[in-house]
């Protein structure tokens, strides 16, 4: 199987998520097999729903439309111009796949056949419906695609190179448990963003994307501020507020009253405005509905601050400060050439 029909049943993938990403889900006419798998496809849209609630119809409609976007012959090419692909040796590799946002495993998955190789995938129990639904219309579109990938719940076996995600104690036995197979071990990091205190109010709206995107919990959403000393939260608090009917789900909203009565029992101070918070913590994780804060009044300090904590950084937004910035709002729009954890995985694949 040459690598251009390979690229070529992705971009037709593309077309067909095409259909799913908008507001008003709207049934095309000339995408292949659109007769077998439109509605199925529908249906595992509320199975997913429905199995976790977390995964709300604007999430998912956004995860399929930050993929149909991607998934074009454009970026496809554009991403696999620097490698040479073809004539490999076809290995079978295994990914261990998170469930925190839609189909958050799909560039690990689209990397391991782009290149050419088998796939064994072991999926969260939090985002089991999609994958394999897509996954049966690839091999419709792609009949050579057929065999080449398998979905497990049992014990992963038979594989000569794994791609696993998980905790930072997962990530532990992970590494423990397949230190014999060349592997990327990924484990938890968060984003953060620095803040001059000369952002525009559209800056600030763009930032609010960033961080209450799939309720917070994709290790590209920002979970920590950097602010200058005397920074006014005020205009901040502004910026953000047109996020706060997300205090009307039911999950988030149990969230924040709970983090909110545990900060006011133990009588730390923190601001909120009703449906978020945030306080001052050294820490880059932070809960649900709340985002952690830090003053800085050195910018080179800082810089050094980041550059030796950088393991547990994804991602930081900013606008002028360091070279690989993201700019505020683009956390969730990553390129197919944007690697978690800066670990050129397509690299990793053709080596194996």
């Amino acid at each position: 199987m040459q690598l251009q029909e390979r690229i070529d049943a992705f971009v037709k993938l593309g077309d067909f998520l095409r259909q799913f990403s908008n507001e008003v889900i709207q049934k095309a006419d000339n995408i292949e097999h659109n007769e077998l798998f439109f509605d199925g496809f529908k249906h595992q849209l509320k199975l997913a729903k429905e199995s976790n609630g977390w995964f709300t119809e604007e999430n998912i409609s956004f995860a399929l439309k930050s993929w149909s976007d991607a998934l074009t012959l454009s970026n496809l090419n554009t991403w696999l111009k620097p490698y040479t692909i073809n004539n490999i040796d076809s290995k079978q590799v295994a990914i261990i796949m998170a469930g925190n946002i839609p189909l958050v495993g799909f560039h690990d998955f689209l990397s391991v056949l782009i290149c050419g190789h088998s796939v064994l995938v072991k999926q969260s129990s939090n985002d089991k419906h999609l994958l394999p639904y897509l996954a049966k219309y690839l091999e419709f579109i792609e009949p050579q695609l057929k065999g080449k990938i398998t979905f497990t719940d049992a014990k992963i076996e038979n594989f000569d190179a794994v791609i696993a995600t998980g905790s930072n104690n997962t990530a532990r036995y992970f590494e423990y448990y397949f230190k014999g197979k060349p592997s990327i071990i990924r484990n938890n990091r968060n984003s953060v963003a620095v803040l001059t205190g000369e952002e525009t109010t559209e800056d600030l709206k763009n930032l609010s994307e960033d961080i209450f995107r799939y309720y917070g919990l994709g290790c590209r959403n920002v979970s920590k501020l950097f602010v200058p000393k005397g920074y006014d939260f005020k205009v901040f608090f502004e910026a953000i507020y047109h996020w706060h009917p997300i205090v009307e789900k039911a999950k988030y909203a149990n969230n924040y009253d709970y983090n909110k009565a545990v900060y006011l029992m133990s009588e730390f101070d923190m601001l909120e405005n009703g449906f978020f918070m945030i306080k001052e913590d050294k820490n880059f994780a932070s809960p649900i509905a709340t985002m952690f804060y830090e003053y800085y009044e050195n910018a080179s300090k800082l810089k050094e601050t980041l550059e030796v904590k950088k393991e547990q950084i994804q991602c930081i937004v900013s606008h002028g400060f360091i070279k690989k910035e993201i700019a505020f709002g683009a956390t969730q729009k990553p390129q197919l050439w944007d690697y978690a954890d800066d670990v050129d995985s397509v690299e990793f694949l053709l080596a194996i």
